[in-house]
């Protein structure tokens, strides 16, 4: 049990770091001063520790909470500033993404659930309604599959040029589905919910002209990359919509700066993931390779990604969101 005695001594601490970062404001570190600098790198080491204290008391989850919040504050107005290194993106793409991904896994798997919803009920309504893929797909492209042609051998012909140009219309679809979590996160799940239903209409209007498995070889090797990535991205524009909507004990203006902070690694980390899916969707996937070695490609790639995202980054159990924090912190000040 943390004594109250304890709680009264701490308490001006985790005010003044409180009234830093308030005096900090847009202008970052530049607004402090060297030695408030310091006095801030002391306090927010002395504060982890005082977390990690306080996290023992079953009973302080509140308390627990808003130190981690105002670490997390605190962690951003100090680390961004540092240069940064080779070694720190290898790091990030190490660890800082992987632990990322872990922390925030709900809304991945929220905006997942979306795309696919849709996704379901844009096949079945193609299926039943042949006149809403027509609607939905176009006229060119529902001829192009009427005459059991794939709309993709245009691809083939320009493979660098259509590579650069998939890339570039995945980075802008994620990026997009991120940003419009400014909206309340409304933007970012119309997003996902009209690339779920754009896909679950295309996949109806192929089942029915028996082109279904024609489909799933093409989207498939580049698939398991890209459209995780784009759960991810949708992810990230829900963890904004949640500092916007939900500050809980932080000023929303904070609330958002943390999980924007958080969102905008999600992006980061999906960006090599999009210039692979590209790549492959450029050269691999309109190929004349057998179906079976794309499946194959496929599998293999989503077992790596599997390995990679599910492999937790450093054990976060007394670290903020963002950082690592010292274990070595003094015991008072």
């Amino acid at each position: 049990m943390i004594s109250t005695s304890w709680l009264q001594k701490r308490r001006p601490y985790w005010a003044r770091i409180d009234e830093l970062l308030a005096r900090s404001g847009g202008s970052g570190v530049r607004a402090l001063t060297h030695t408030e600098l310091q006095e801030l790198a002391l306090l927010y080491r002395q504060t982890a520790s005082d977390l990690a204290t306080i996290r023992e008391d079953a009973s302080s989850r509140n308390l627990a909470h808003y130190l981690n919040q105002l670490l997390g504050r605190a962690h951003n107005l100090i680390y961004m500033g540092r240069r940064s290194r080779p070694i720190g993106v290898i790091k990030f793409y190490r660890e800082t993404f992987p632990q990322i991904f872990h922390e925030t896994l709900p809304y991945t798997i929220t905006a997942t659930a979306i795309f696919f919803a849709t996704a379901a009920a844009g096949l079945i309504v193609a299926l039943v309604d042949p006149g809403f893929q027509r609607y939905i797909l176009g006229p060119a492209m529902m001829d192009t599959i009427e005459k059991q042609q794939m709309w993709t051998h245009s691809i083939v012909s320009v493979k660098p040029l259509e590579s650069s140009h998939i890339m570039t219309n995945n980075l802008a679809v994620s990026l997009t589905t991120f940003a419009l979590g400014v909206t309340g996160g409304v933007g970012t799940v119309l997003m996902l919910a009209f690339n779920g239903l754009l896909l679950g209409v295309i996949s109806g209007a192929c089942w029915r002209a028996g082109m279904l498995g024609q489909l799933t070889s093409f989207v498939a090797p580049h698939g398991v990359i890209e459209l995780p990535a784009i759960f991810i991205a949708g992810g990230a524009g829900l963890l904004l919509a949640k500092g916007l909507l939900f500050p809980g004990t932080l000023p929303r203006r904070a609330s958002l700066a943390l999980e924007g902070g958080r969102a905008v690694r999600l992006v980061l980390g999906i960006i090599p993931m999009l210039i692979v899916a590209g790549t492959i969707e450029g050269f691999v996937s309109p190929s004349d390779l057998a179906v079976k070695w794309k499946y194959t490609l496929a599998a293999g790639l989503f077992g790596l990604l599997l390995l990679y995202v599910m492999r937790k980054g450093p054990k976060a159990s007394r670290e903020v969101p963002g950082g690592d924090v010292m274990k070595d912190a003094p015991a008072s000040l």
